[in-house]
């Protein structure tokens, strides 16, 4: 192995101390400095002669910020999603990009069902209303609907779909799902079928979204796909927040033609940020905005995209990040984008 200096941001200080404790047990020769700030265009950090950096999705990695470690070899991303790292850039400098390609299927699909329990039994409501209130009356505002015997539509039966489908299967209801790689000795198996997007949209109480976000699934759901939800239907998204059309989605809600969304993840969230600057921009604004507008509406449940944040699965996540160093410096690079 070739030793290495590294600089990882966006780290809290457990997981600095798990990172500083699997880097001394296997001898990788790495010497690691940790800040708990994201950087980004926004948020340079200084220039370093690192040659591995490690980030969160809360970063955001283009020229701007490579140019500030000149001797930049390998980005290590603590998350199975690499749209916030500019790969066009990166491979014209030569850098490895290597991403964390399964840490907790189980975990996020789990998560997607608490936001689907929190709006079908109205959860929110009933502990805001016996906490805040201390009020233990039960009347039709708190009412909600059974899960068994309704539809649910999975976009995308990956990892994380085949989970939500299990899952979902548990609770005694049809499952729909969409994918444009359709496997059908898996929905044999599991008993379940595949339909057009315009299908599961039209049929299903709540469609759950497992994708990843790319240019083919920048705004899939959309104000077309809305269109063609019932009124009574849920959207949950536990993937990224682009996949989304916030603006479709807050004028569906305002109009009542969509019951609800759970969302652990939004468009923007990074302006959410604490510390974020104000985006300047009128289009950043107005989603920053509306993005208040969704945390504020009773039928919405947000969250920090915390899907993942489990100790379990944070363990996984360290685990693979540590072995695609490791990997790396022995010149056998793991887990890599292209």
């Amino acid at each position: 192995m070739i030793p290495a200096n590294a600089a990882f941001y966006g780290t809290p200080l457990d997981e600095e101390e798990y990172l500083k404790k699997r880097f001394a047990d296997l001898k990788i020769p790495v010497t690691a400095a940790y800040n708990e700030h994201c950087i980004g265009p926004d948020n340079l950090p200084p220039k370093s002669d690192i040659s591995i950096l490690g980030i969160f999705v809360d970063s955001k990695v283009d020229a701007a910020v490579m140019d500030c470690f000149p001797n930049l070899k390998l980005i290590v991303t603590l998350s199975t999603g690499f749209d916030h790292i500019d790969l066009a850039e990166t491979k014209k400098r030569g850098i490895t990009v290597s991403t964390v390609p399964s840490y907790g299927e189980n975990t996020v699909a789990e998560f997607a069902f608490g936001l689907i329990l929190m709006l079908s039994r109205k959860l929110y409501q009933s502990a805001e209303r016996t906490r805040e209130k201390g009020d233990f009356e039960t009347d039709q505002s708190l009412r909600g609907f059974d899960l068994s015997g309704r539809t649910i539509g999975v976009i995308g039966t990956g990892k994380i779909g085949r989970h939500s489908i299990a899952m979902a299967k548990g609770f005694d209801m049809k499952v729909l799902a969409y994918d444009p790689y359709p496997n059908e000795k898996l929905a044999k198996d599991m008993g379940f079928e595949y339909v057009t997007l315009d299908g599961l949209l039209s049929q299903s109480d709540i469609v759950t979204i497992h994708v990843p976000y790319m240019k083919e699934t920048h705004h899939l759901i959309d104000a077309e796909a809305l269109s063609k939800m019932k009124p009574t239907a849920l959207v949950i998204n536990t993937s990224r927040g682009a996949v989304v059309d916030t603006d479709a989605l807050v004028k569906a809600l305002n109009e009542k033609r969509l019951a609800g969304a759970g969302l652990d993840v939004l468009e923007d969230e990074p302006d959410l940020k604490p510390g974020a600057p104000s985006p300047t921009d009128p289009a950043s604004k107005r989603m920053l905005s509306e993005d208040h507008e969704l945390m504020r509406m009773p039928n919405v449940v947000v969250t920090p995209h915390n899907a993942f944040n489990t100790d379990e699965a944070l363990k996984r996540i360290l685990d693979t990040t540590v072995d695609n160093i490791a990997a790396w410096l022995s010149g056998k690079p793991t887990n890599t984008v292209a």
